[in-house]
C-alpha cells in the first residue's frame, strides 16, 4: 500500500469509531472524499448502511454516494414509504437494497468494502449522510 492508501486508510478508521466524528471544514470533508474514494477503489464491491431520520433522506443519500463511486444512481426505490426514521441498505454488486425502520440513534453511512486486502476489508464510517452533496 503506498504512502496515500495508508493515510486514506488511516483517515477512514478515524472516523470509524463509536463517536461520531465530523468533519469541521472544507478540507476535512475533501480529505474525507478522497479517503472514501480510495477505499472504494481498492475493494471489489461495497455494502452501503444508511441511517437517516427518513426514507427520502436516506434514498437521497444513496444516490450522491453511487454516483460519486460511478455507479449509476438512478435506481428504483421500494414504492413503499416508511415513516420515521430508517435504515437503508445497498449492495454495490447489484444495486439491490432494502429498507426498515430504524430506532437507533445514529445518523450517517456506513461502507463495508469487500476484498482480498485484508488491510482495507471491514466497515467505516458513519460518514455524513451530506459527504457527497452538490
Amino acid at each position: 500500500m503506498d504512502g496515500s492508501g495508508s493515510a486514506s486508510l488511516a483517515l477512514l478508521k478515524d472516523y470509524s469509531r463509536l463517536e461520531i466524528r465530523i468533519p469541521q471544514n472544507d478540507q476535512e470533508r475533501d480529505d474525507l472524499r478522497r479517503a472514501i474514494l480510495w477505499v472504494c477503489s481498492q475493494s471489489e464491491t461495497e455494502n452501503f448502511g444508511i441511517c437517516a431520520d427518513d426514507q427520502s433522506s436516506a434514498e437521497a443519500a444513496l444516490g450522491q454516494y453511487l454516483q460519486a463511486l460511478d455507479y449509476d444512481p438512478a435506481i428504483a426505490m421500494e414504492e413503499q414509504t416508511i415513516q420515521g426514521p430508517v435504515y437503508l441498505k445497498c449492495q454495490s454488486q447489484s444495486l439491490r437494497f432494502y429498507v426498515a425502520s430504524y430506532e437507533g440513534s445514529y445518523r450517517g453511512v456506513l461502507i463495508s468494502c469487500q476484498t482480498e486486502d485484508e488491510a482495507l476489508a471491514g466497515t467505516y464510517g458513519y460518514f455524513p449522510l451530506d459527504l457527497f452533496a452538490d
